[in-house]
């Protein structure tokens, strides 16, 4: 039931923030904003795992999975209903600040579900393998949300509006409330919560202060630099893909929503892959593969001519052949949020909860890379702007080979 727990709220996690990336072409529209300005709400979304992210790491700490859990999925019940609201107010600041206390919720989320699945898991490869198949679930979340939103807002660019997307919001309050009650109904594990002896030492002030901490370890901070690199890589291929295809003609946000939904599909496929190879082969392994892979598939997005197109079937578009290499991108993002995770933390031991919170404080990186790449885009153009994402799978690449080797052995972890 606990891993039950975690795969609904891993779903929940990409439903909601995909919501931010959909809605940059209802933005453009309504409100006139760049390519940059569009992806505001994305950025507001994940700036809020820097303010939330430990933060949210002692919360867990102190009050356990189950209560971090239930608060979360308030928090983005109100997210998404202010975001709802702005439809309506007709308001770019109100959307921003909607996306921005998502945000605040899926950092939450995200900081229970894959700490809580890597001890469930017992970690090294079978807690990768358990994080891998929880990222399907939340490839599935990524999938629907631009699809839905795509066939909300229809054909046309030009008259997509918040209120376009209302029934998708009111679905996504409706997942909250139901998680919430889930939740609660559910019997959670609290294997890292503080004990009544650490928490008396700490009201009374005589706890000891341990020298030591997760920033104590090189690939852990390594990690967490990884991290913020691969949330904007995965955010930032589709996004950008997804404003660039909505402004072609004879394509329109219906049909670029949909190629969008094939990325974070082939997420899924790959995640599923990943959970049924990552009990055999190693993180190190797995993420210096597809980082490899990652790459030569964006370079074929830069350097394909546009001019060069293909019929897709399922979405019945010509579109350039470059975006087919956008949505294989999925299959190699899929798994290298499980593999940095399971390398970053492993042998951390009692540091793992106050390393998630900094670890999610570190995937801002899904609201800063795609707002550079935005910056960029107004600059060079869409497709020249993949060299930010260039940047980004080269770290990881780095990190996979070089970085990711514990050399803090000697710091007791128990």
């Amino acid at each position: 039931m606990a891993i039950a727990v975690m795969f609904l709220l891993f779903f929940m996690i990409a439903f909601v923030t995909n919501f931010a990336g959909s809605m940059g072409v209802i933005v453009k529209n309504q409100f006139g904003a760049s390519n940059a300005m569009a992806q505001l709400g994305t950025l507001a979304n994940f700036i809020a795992y820097a303010c939330m992210g430990i933060p949210a790491g002692i919360i867990l700490k102190r009050r356990g999975y189950k209560f971090t859990s239930l608060a979360a999925a308030t928090v983005g019940f109100v997210g998404v209903g202010i975001q709802f609201l702005s439809g309506y107010v007709e308001s770019f600041g109100v959307y921003v600040l909607g996306a921005f206390v998502a945000g605040f919720s899926m950092c939450m989320l995200n900081i229970v579900v894959n700490p809580m699945l890597n001890t469930l898991g017992g970690g090294g490869n079978r807690g990768n393998q358990l994080i891998q198949f929880g990222g399907s679930c939340n490839s599935i979340g990524g999938t629907l949300a631009p699809i839905l939103l795509g066939y909300l807002i229809g054909g046309s660019m030009e008259t997509a509006s918040v209120s376009d997307a209302a029934p998708a919001m009111i679905a996504a309050m409706a997942i909250f409330a139901l998680a919430f009650l889930i939740i609660l109904l559910s019997n959670i594990p609290e294997p890292h919560m503080e004990t009544a002896e650490e928490k008396a030492a700490r009201k009374n002030g005589t706890a000891a202060k341990d020298p030591h901490g997760p920033m104590s370890f090189r690939h852990f901070v390594l990690g967490a630099i990884a991290i913020f690199f691969y949330v904007g890589v995965e955010v930032g291929i589709p996004n950008t893909a997804n404003l660039y295809m909505s402004g072609l003609e004879g394509v329109g946000p219906a049909v670029a929503g949909t190629l969008v939904g094939f990325y974070w599909f082939l997420m899924m496929c790959g995640r599923l892959i990943g959970g049924v190879v990552g009990g055999k082969v190693s993180s190190k392994v797995m993420l210096s593969t597809v980082c490899s892979v990652a790459l030569l598939f964006v370079l074929c997005i830069m350097f394909i001519p546009e001019t060069v197109t293909v019929t897709v079937p399922i979405a019945n578009a010509q579109v350039p052949v470059s975006m087919v290499f956008m949505f294989l991108c999925g299959l190699c993002t899929s798994v290298m949020w499980g593999s940095i995770f399971n390398l970053a933390a492993e042998g951390l031991g009692k540091y793992t909860p106050a390393a998630s919170g900094i670890f999610m404080a570190l995937v801002c990186g899904g609201g800063v890379l795609p707002f550079v790449q935005g910056l960029a885009a107004d600059a060079v153009g869409f497709i020249q702007s993949y060299w930010v994402i260039v940047v980004g799978i080269l770290y990881m690449l780095f990190y996979a080979l070089v970085g990711s080797k514990n050399v803090n052995k000697d710091i007791p972890v128990e």
